[in-house]
């Protein structure tokens, strides 16, 4: 075997090693040319008019010590529980990674979770998003967190989404919010004596 046969065989060698190496490189490079390209816009609003009206009725209905957040991220306030496999507790917290809670109820000093609350519009008669719904409510139950329901309406009592809110709390923490709404109650409307109707956007 000559040196010019050994020069070509070192070099296919070099390029059988390196040629996947270049590959990845220029794959890498045009991938975050192309990402840096991605253009976004920004919503016009966080809310629909009905989700934003019912923020307006769920701060008016609690108390002082607490405070609504609306648009959370479930994965943010419950997790999958230790002890299962890595496998599947991937599987579990996918299947609430991509998804959000109307609003939740916290503590308004320490933000802890208390509620979570869920408006549902006509949307939620469809089987996917009951489903989906169907997947929340064992979620939460699993975890221990009230979830509370509300039907989009036009107006609301305030007197039934505090007593509903109030039900629907573990019993530990049903005194404190009673204290609280009825004292939120008193100030603003202690001149009516008939109970406070909201009516909302639902535009």
């Amino acid at each position: 075997m000559n040196t010019n046969q050994l020069v070509m065989i070192a070099a296919a060698f070099l390029f059988i090693i390196l040629a996947p190496l270049l590959m990845r490189l220029l794959l890498r490079l045009l991938g975050s040319s192309t990402e840096s390209g991605y253009r976004y816009r920004k919503h016009k609003t966080l809310f629909s008019a009905a989700e934003r009206s019912f923020l307006g009725v769920l701060d008016r209905a609690i108390g002082e010590h607490y405070r609504v957040l609306g648009k959370v991220r479930i994965a943010d306030v419950i997790t999958p529980e230790k002890g299962m496999s890595r496998k599947h507790w991937q599987i579990a917290f996918n299947k609430i990674s991509a998804k959000h809670f109307d609003y939740l109820l916290c503590d308004k000093h320490t933000l802890e979770a208390i509620a979570a609350i869920e408006l549902d519009d006509n949307s939620h008669k469809h089987t996917k998003t009951q489903s989906r719904d169907q997947l929340i409510a064992q979620a939460c139950q699993s975890a221990g967190l009230p979830l509370i329901r509300f039907d989009a309406k036009r107006s609301y009592q305030l007197d039934t989404v505090r007593s509903t809110i109030h039900a629907a709390l573990p019993s530990g923490l049903q005194p404190a919010f009673a204290n609280e709404t009825q004292a939120a109650q008193a100030a603003p409307i202690a001149q009516e004596t008939s109970p406070q109707t909201l009516t909302v956007d639902k535009t």
